[in-house]
């Protein structure tokens, strides 16, 4: 039945733009992040409403994986999601606006046939919480509710539910909703060729939750008496999974405390982008990234050599719950302190563009002190060793990656096919119970029409641990409205 469902949906995306061809209000960049048209301004308060818009979405997600050879452990899936969201901003009126975001999915997937604990990464497009309790397949959010204000000069202060991107938060769109979080952020651009973004976040809400939760807390039968409690509070592929309800309360930790954060974006030196990013868990952890990249610019091409460099600081956390973010007793074996997160991170790339192409060679090495933690959806090797799911950030792990990409832009529309492709190595540490690994990724991005956009994302794993190796493939289509 979920096939059925699924190619419905994509008959559907295929032909509504057939019915509605205008210029789109809002696009879709092949980071998922949204353009939007300009807000506009007014001068009365009824006007705020009259002249605020609507931005519709409506989106179909299909997600397959073949191991090469199934397991207990390891089971092929097949599961589709349909859904959408409905966004509204309002106009700008005594330097105010506000906007809310409506978002809804619904999974079709053969629950006998491919249970919900063997998803992978196809469980984002339900609520897997709500399923083992409820039997829902459903999600209807509120994803975002926000007020903001730019009074201040050179500054917007935005407060209540919202997508923050910064380095370490990411709304990380691939799916079906967005990961936002509840909060104040501030952008200030008042120093030259400066930009500043800091954040309080008190919540977050993650991909597949319907209610918002700790930031840096994991779910145990302690923190709910409802089935699978693990997967109630935040339960990230990335999250710290000893970080738990209990072993915060007998440390004396709160297991509400908020993540603070914040990016500079620094560009007075002449083709030279100097970035410092932080994050600060009170009690905690904490990271520090600083990276600079320097444009040389040649007649037909440019060539830009970057840097990166991440510091974890550890609070209590790696004290509380180990060095391993998978807390494992057989992996804490295999770190030099145990009961330490000091860490560090070092990230080197060449970037080299002509005309439409880009092409990437990066390499990134995480020290054997600590892994690193970042459950928020901004991953320390993005735009280095990063490729679609790969965590390669476990300690005393290397990695190697070529990447090229043809028909980039900014606009969110691709009348060519936008395509990236990658391969990356990671040496990993077998003691922490890690496996070297080759993982090979290709991915499509194209709109046939401005407002249909399709897209199409392989990546095949080939790795030396036993019945590992697979392929990822994910089809996704939007209609915009």
């Amino acid at each position: 039945m979920y096939r059925k469902y699924s190619l419905v949906s994509i008959a559907l995306s295929l032909l509504t733009p057939l019915l509605m061809a205008n210029t789109p209000k809002m696009t879709i960049k092949t980071n998922n992040q949204l353009v939007y048209e300009k807000q506009k301004s007014v001068d009365k308060f009824s006007q705020m409403f009259s002249n605020g818009q609507f931005f519709g979405r409506i989106r179909s997600n299909t997600f397959s994986y073949s191991w090469e050879k199934e397991s207990a452990t390891h089971k092929d899936y097949l599961i589709s999601g349909l859904g959408g969201s409905l966004i509204y901003k309002s106009a700008r009126f005594n330097d105010v606006s506000f906007g809310a975001g409506l978002y809804y999915s619904h999974a079709f997937f053969n629950d006998s046939k491919y249970p919900v604990t063997a998803l992978g990464k196809g469980k984002d497009l339900l609520s897997r919480f709500d399923f083992v309790n409820t039997g829902s397949k459903d999600m209807a959010v509120l994803g975002q509710a926000y007020i903001d204000y730019t009074g201040i000069k050179h500054t917007k202060i935005t407060l209540g539910r919202q997508l923050v991107e910064t380095f370490y938060t990411k709304s990380n769109d691939t799916k079906m909703i967005p990961n936002t979080f509840d909060g104040v952020v501030l952008n200030n651009a008042s120093l030259p060729s400066t930009k500043i973004k800091l954040a309080y976040l008190a919540k977050q809400k993650l991909r597949d939750h319907t209610a918002a939760h700790s930031v840096l807390m994991y779910g145990d039968a302690n923190s709910t008496s409802s089935l699978r409690p693990e997967w109630s509070e935040n339960d990230d592929s990335a999250m710290h999974k000893g970080l738990t309800y209990t072993a915060l309360k007998a440390a004396g930790v709160s297991t509400d405390a908020p993540l603070i954060t914040g990016d500079l974006h620094n560009t007075s030196v002449k083709n030279l982008k100097t970035d410092l990013s932080f994050y600060y868990v009170p009690k905690l952890l904490s990271e520090v990234m600083s990276e600079l990249n320097y444009k040389i610019i040649f007649k037909s091409f440019t060539l830009t050599p970057g840097l990166r460099y991440i510091k974890q600081i550890d609070d209590k956390a790696g004290e509380i719950g180990g060095a391993a973010y998978n807390a494992s007793a057989a992996s804490l074996a295999g770190y030099k302190n145990p009961n330490s997160l000091d860490s560090q991170m070092i990230a080197a790339r060449l970037v080299f563009k002509m005309n439409n192409y880009k092409l990437n060679l990066a390499y990134s090495k995480v020290f054997d002190e600590a892994d690193l933690i970042t459950p928020w959806r901004g991953f320390p090797t993005a735009g280095y060793t990063r490729s679609m799911a790969r965590y390669n950030w476990q300690a005393n792990t290397k990695s190697y990656r070529i990447e090229l990409v043809r028909n980039a832009n900014k606009t969110g529309i691709y009348k060519n096919t936008f395509i990236q492709a990658s391969i990356l190595h990671t040496d990993a540490d077998e003691n922490k119970g890690y496996f070297d690994e080759n993982y090979y990724y290709i991915g499509f991005v194209q709109n046939p029409l401005q407002n249909l956009q399709w897209r199409l994302r392989l990546g095949y794993q080939d790795t030396k641990k036993v019945n590992s190796d697979g392929l990822d493939s994910r089809l996704e289509f939007n209609y915009i409205f």
